[in-house]
């Protein structure tokens, strides 16, 4: 070592550093090629395997589902508050206060967990859902379970939702079956298992459960099912209510009573098996099972229910809730009037080619007493008396000698059957009969065309639509002389409420079927307010009444006739027999019947005064039996006429040759419309509508 190592120190430390610098700066020796360094590459994450890719996909795609389906849930909150499911109930009652028909879902106010029969709640728990109180909303061993017996029954035949999976679907979801739906349905289950108690759960779900007949909730199936509350069912009775949750239409009573019988038994054994009661206690259960509450039978009411809901619905068109409908509906007489339209077309219907048929009835004030709109509700809704739009034929007539009455003929005022040519026009009629002249009544009660044609050219088409409108009719009626041969559609409805005001003194009503409304609570809603008015007067409601008696004890209605009752009414037969028609009226209602094929085909020779008659007869004879004749104002007349009786001594060999003619069955069809009344042009015959 030199003598600056004493002097310096880092000696050794600078010797290091100069070294390292030197080798740093030689080049690379001859006999060695170093390989070329790659250029720097800026740094990136690692590349991750297919494995975490797909795992991260999956959890990013299930997060995302969990959080739509959480974000579309409904206001679980508000919707338990709601009482009602917020659909409109409708439940209709006749007359006398008895249930006819319902629409939409009928419900009834929450009846308490405890008040409730014991019984009832052990055999829903038991049938339903046994472990209840001890899962947290799913079933593991109820689903592991159902899951077994399905796959060894190769089908489903059992599932497994717990009461609060129930609950959760029937109170917030629909009946979809979705992954979206189940998701929603898992969610909901858990939020109520975490909100509510499990009695809260309980009565959420006995309450609003559906249970057949349209029927929500126990106390509205009890009711139902055996007239009583869901308080005081009995033992087979609760064990019936048990067991109509798994399949509501197929175990309701109503519809198979040994069905349900069969599975409230079922139900029993459970009961037994879960050891709720004992095999002693539901003994007199099995021995004496359930009685299901009568039920009237019939469907022509369907109609009435239908028309008058879509009433309550333009009343009240945002409404909620559970409406009762008290009704003006007569259950008497909606009896007879459904027995009539069927006898009719089961006795002669097929004969003659008719297949369906239509009645109503109103009151005069204007209350419907009996509604049929047609032969079978459950083939077809389509209400033939109030929907229906049909060419009346004669029917149409008394609307015409009205406005008659109106510019100051009577009925005995006298006119002349004879050839009418109208701008190339000419009205037939029914027969060749030559009538000559008669009085304006004879004219109507026997429906001579040529006369109806000549009485409505000279009143005039404005003065008869006027005529029309103040007796209620509202459809569009043709602005030429067809429409006095009955060439207008209307409604059996509204024809027949036109005629009340012959019958009532010239006024008249709109027809109404609702008496009130009250809602739920009991608070009335809607009450029917009479507004009669005084569409033509006294004298010529009187008129019209002697003229349309006349029909029914000399023309074409005498198969109408009431013996000694008093009854006015017309007869009324379409083109080609294609519709037939009678609208009369006694002193304490009127009626009208229609019989025809919904696709307009002609009839095999149906009219108004063979087919028609016959029915509005029976209906009416029926719906009167019983009570006393009633007074009808001016029918009856203590003069007569001198051209009247001219007319008779006249042609009275013609007119009993015509009596006997028209008392033969078989030819009876020739004294009504249906064989002549339209208008000939130039050998082509136009017939638009007939007598």
């Amino acid at each position: 070592m030199s003598e600056d190592d004493d002097i310096d120190p880092h000696y050794p430390m600078r010797e290091q550093f100069r070294r390292a610098r030197t080798e740093r700066d030689m080049p690379p020796p001859d006999f060695a090629e170093e390989e070329p360094r790659p250029a720097a590459q800026p740094w990136r994450f690692p590349r991750p395997g297919i494995l975490g890719i797909v795992s991260f996909s999956v959890t990013a795609f299930v997060a995302g589902f969990i959080a739509l389906v959480f974000i579309t849930l409904p206001d679980l909150q508000r919707s338990i508050a709601k009482e009602q499911t917020g659909m409109l109930s409708v439940t209709v009652l006749d007359a006398k206060g008895d249930e006819v028909g319902s629409r939409g879902r009928r419900t009834a106010p929450t009846v308490p967990l405890g008040e409730m029969p014991p019984y009832l709640i052990k055999a829903v728990l038991a049938t339903e859902d046994r472990r209840f109180y001890e899962h947290g909303g799913f079933d593991a061993r109820g689903i592991a379970r159902a899951m077994w017996r399905n796959l060894r029954s190769f089908g489903f035949v059992e599932g497994g939702s717990t009461i609060t999976q129930q609950v959760a679907k029937n109170l917030y979801l629909d009946n979809s079956r979705t992954i979206w739906r189940k998701a929603q349905e898992a969610l909901i289950t858990l939020w109520l298992e975490n909100n509510l108690s499990k009695e809260e759960i309980l009565t959420l779900y006995l309450n609003r459960i559906y249970m057949g007949a349209g029927n929500y909730g126990m106390d509205a199936a009890a009711r139902y099912y055996f007239g009583k509350s869901v308080r005081d069912v009995s033992l087979p009775e609760a064990a019936v209510l048990a067991g109509l949750p798994k399949a509501p239409t197929r175990y309701a009573p109503t519809n198979d009573l040994a069905q349900a019988r069969a599975r409230a038994n079922q139900v029993l054994d459970r009961l037994v098996s879960s050891g709720s009661l004992t095999a002693e206690e539901v003994a007199g259960a099995r021995q004496h099972p359930a009685e299901v509450l009568a039920r009237r039978e019939g469907e022509g009411r369907e109609y009435f229910v239908d028309w008058v809901a879509e009433q309550v619905r333009t009343l009240f068109p945002d409404a909620t809730g559970r409406f009762i409908v008290h009704t003006t509906l007569d259950p008497r007489r909606q009896a007879a009037a459904e027995k009539a339209v069927e006898e009719a077309l089961s006795e002669a219907g097929k004969e003659r080619h008719v297949s369906q048929g239509a009645l109503v009835a109103l009151a005069p004030d204007g209350a419907v007493l009996a509604m049929v709109g047609g032969r079978s509700y459950v083939e077809s809704q389509f209400n033939r008396a109030a929907q229906a739009k049909r060419q009346p034929g004669s029917a149409f007539k008394p609307i015409v000698y009205l406005a008659a009455l109106e510019t100051g003929y009577t009925p005995d005022s006298p006119v002349t059957d004879e050839p009418v040519s109208m701008g190339g026009w000419t009205p037939r009629n029914a027969s060749t009969r030559d009538w000559g002249t008669v009085s304006l009544a004879t004219a109507l009660s026997n429906s001579i065309n040529t006369i109806s044609v000549q009485v409505g050219d000279k009143v005039g088409i404005d003065r008869i639509t006027a005529s029309a409108r103040r007796l209620g009719i509202e459809s569009a009626l043709p602005r030429n002389l067809s429409v006095v041969l009955g060439s207008a559609e209307v409604s059996l409805l509204e024809l027949t409420s036109a005629y009340s005001a012959f019958g009532n003194e010239g006024r008249r009503a709109t027809p109404y079927g609702i008496s009130r409304i009250e809602a739920e609570n009991g608070d009335v809603v809607y009450r029917h307010e009479p507004a009669e008015a005084q569409a033509i007067t006294r004298a010529q409601a009187h008129d019209m009444t002697y003229m349309l008696r006349q029909v029914m004890t000399e023309g074409t209605g005498r198969g109408a006739a009431l013996g000694d009752r008093l009854a006015a009414g017309k007869t009324g037969t379409s083109q080609d027999y294609r519709d037939a028609w009678f609208v009369g009226y006694t002193g304490r209602e009127v009626a009208g019947v229609w019989f025809g094929n919904d696709d307009n085909t002609p009839t095999g020779g149906a009219s108004g005064g063979n087919f028609a008659a016959v029915a509005w007869r029976n209906y009416m004879a029926a719906a009167e039996a019983g009570q006393p004749p009633a007074p009808l104002p001016g029918a009856a007349r203590n003069r007569e006429a001198p051209v009247v009786a001219a007319t008779r001594a006249r042609s009275g060999f013609f007119t009993e040759l015509s009596d006997l003619f028209n008392a033969a069955p078989k030819l009876e069809a020739r004294n009504d419309e249906s064989w002549g009344g339209g208008f000939r042009r130039g050998g082509q015959t136009i017939e638009r509508g007939k007598r």
